[in-house]
């Protein structure tokens, strides 16, 4: 994985380097190439206790704003008697359908 680090020159002669995104992440070195291997560091350790993740936020309720019907989506996925339910729904309609014909 590639992470950008922001190195800045410090008057006190030292450079601080910062993972950019990464909270708490900001390390003191006495040249460039140290902050950066600093940074490094600092960042393999974080990642060894924990892990980045990609979360999206605002979707779903535009999605819902667009089709409200989808906050129902998937309310009977778990119920035992829904398959008996769509077929007596799909044998009514068969049913309706013979009658109009002969009508």
């Amino acid at each position: 994985m590639q992470y950008q680090v922001f190195v800045q020159s410090h008057p006190e002669n030292k450079f601080i380097a910062s993972i950019v995104g990464i909270p708490n992440s900001i390390v003191e070195g006495r040249t460039k190439e140290e902050a950066i291997a600093l940074a490094k560091a600092a960042l393999e350790t974080q990642l060894a206790s924990g892990e980045l993740v990609t979360i999206e936020v605002g979707k779903e309720r535009s999605q819902q704003q667009i089709d409200p019907w989808l906050k129902h989506m998937g309310i009977f996925a778990s119920d035992p008697t829904f398959d008996d339910f769509l077929a007596e729904v799909a044998a009514y309609r068969q049913q309706v359908s013979e009658q109009e014909v002969f009508e």
